[in-house]
């Protein structure tokens, strides 16, 4: 028995494109998220670090 093709566009030819477009929109939104969370807490841990060694000194 041989496995007759259907007639008709294949699979996901049509809006491949635009798939791809919305996927590398997805990927660059989660690098930006990425970037930002990162750059908060390094903010934060620099605070936190500054704090530390003002309460250091002022117990000196």
């Amino acid at each position: 028995m041989k496995y007759i093709m259907p007639k008709g566009p294949e699979k996901n030819t049509k809006n491949k494109a635009l798939h791809t477009k919305l996927l590398n929109r997805k990927k660059a939104k989660l690098q930006e998220e990425k970037k930002a969370k990162a750059m908060r807490l390094k903010v934060l841990v620099a605070k936190m670090n500054e704090q530390k060694n003002n309460d250091e000194s002022i117990a000196k």
